[in-house]
């Protein structure tokens, strides 16, 4: 890859969860729709794209195409099951292996650039710069020291373990990509990262999938009341994301205002995942012993079209999560015109605008989310308002936007790999 053009051939590192995964349970998430629709618009740009990912099954092909220009490759490395993310590290000699050994069947200088998701591939992608002679982007998704300050209660620390591999990944990455300037800050402060080395690129959304529509269709496809007031949590089920908040909040509002049960639904949408896979029933157990198992709705986790809807449906999305480092369900929830009450953490002040597209909440207290909640679902005329901002808010992001930023950052990163090669030659 010359300094001045895009990359010809991407190889993408996602060991832990694969693109072709449903988000919203078990490892999959926002890393997954990012990677996925970075991919799509690389190959849309005339890019070839290949991501390796862990297999987890004997019945999933060797390759699979994720999208025209878009190949998956199923790399084998360890038992044909799903493994913890604490079980992972022991199997990424076999994954570097296989990654490599891809790699080997094409001439030298085959991919012109790797980008690794998340620590576990960041240790992969180190080695595999050192192999192939080209640099290495990495994003974090999240990071061990900001998750270990910010714990919910009954979450498991991150292993000192992980800790080392970011410092390390850092540490030899040729770019680091970070969602916003506070993730980029945390990299500085907490991993002493070479600040001109970091690229803060806020992800996106599908602008062309979640957009504003009918309340009273996505009701009716969901078969929830039209006259209910809708109150919705959409993502992973573990204590990270704190949809329990959301449930006590409902349980105080009900308290307070005990006429609303005959209304009032609380939809959450999605799956056990991490430490929450220990009781994957425990938000159920939660909504029996504070008495409102009549108002929650459980659903699986939701794609498309259908996951819209959900959002369509809503009065208020609800992230109270204790950490996040962007908070793509907030952006989806608001391109389709649904105010969003989010805790103001991590990278969720840049998705949400307070006062103006929602409202951000300082604390998890569920007293204080209750007020929050209901003051917005309960007044139709300042949800509108904020409706009407948060679809403007929504399109500032898009994929095609944080696409093109990491293809300049690959062209940067490249400029910069080979004007280091040029100097040890030099030098030598």
């Amino acid at each position: 890859m010359t300094p001045e053009r895009s990359p010809r051939r991407v190889a993408v590192l996602s060991v832990h969860t694969s693109p072709l995964e449903q988000p919203g349970t078990g490892d999959a998430g926002g890393m997954n729709v990012y990677i996925a629709q970075t991919a799509r618009r690389m190959a849309e740009r005339g890019i070839a794209v290949e991501v390796f990912t862990r297999a987890t099954s004997s019945d999933l092909p060797p390759v699979a195409e994720l999208a025209p220009g878009v190949t998956v490759r199923h790399v084998v490395a360890g038992p044909f099951e799903g493994l913890a993310k604490d079980e992972l590290p022991g199997q990424l000699c076999a994954f570097t292996a296989g990654v490599l050994r891809a790699e080997a069947r094409h001439e030298p200088g085959y991919y012109d650039v790797v980008h690794s998701h998340y620590w576990l591939s960041g240790q992969v992608g180190w080695l595999a710069r050192e192999r192939w002679g080209v640099p290495l982007v990495h994003t974090a998704h999240t990071l061990a020291k900001v998750k270990n300050a910010a714990l919910a209660k009954g979450d498991t620390p991150e292993p000192r373990m992980r800790v080392i591999g970011e410092e390390q990944v850092v540490a030899e990455a040729d770019r680091l990509v970070a969602n916003t300037d506070v993730e980029s800050g945390e990299l500085v402060s907490l991993y002493d990262a070479d600040p001109t080395k970091v690229l803060t690129v806020p992800p996106g959304v599908d602008l062309g999938r979640f957009t504003p529509g009918s309340q009273a269709a996505a009701r009716a496809a969901l078969d929830l009341p039209l006259d209910a007031i809708v109150l919705t949590f959409v993502g992973r089920i573990q204590p990270l994301k704190a949809p329990d908040v959301l449930l006590r909040a409902a349980a105080e509002l009900l308290v307070e205002r005990p006429e609303l049960r005959s209304k009032l639904v609380v939809v959450i949408v999605g799956g056990p995942s991490g430490s929450g896979l220990e009781q994957p029933k425990a938000l159920q157990e939660l909504a029996v012993e504070l008495g409102i198992l009549d108002v929650v709705r459980f659903m699986p986790p939701q794609r498309g079209e259908s996951l819209a809807q959900v959002y369509r449906a809503a009065d208020v999305v609800a992230v109270p999560s204790h950490n996040e480092s962007f908070g793509l369900v907030a952006l989806e929830a608001q391109a389709c015109g649904t105010p969003v009450v989010a805790a103001a953490v991590g990278g969720l002040p840049i998705a949400v605008v307070d006062d103006v597209t929602g409202r951000l909440v300082g604390n998890h207290d569920p007293a204080n989310w209750a007020r929050v909640l209901g003051d917005v679902a309960l007044h139709p005329s300042l949800r509108e308002e904020l409706a009407r901002n948060a679809v403007g808010h929504a399109r500032r992001f898009s994929w095609d936007r944080t696409t093109d930023a990491l293809l300049a950052g690959y062209a940067e990163a490249g400029r910069d790999f080979l004007s280091e090669v040029r100097r040890r030659e030099v030098t030598v």
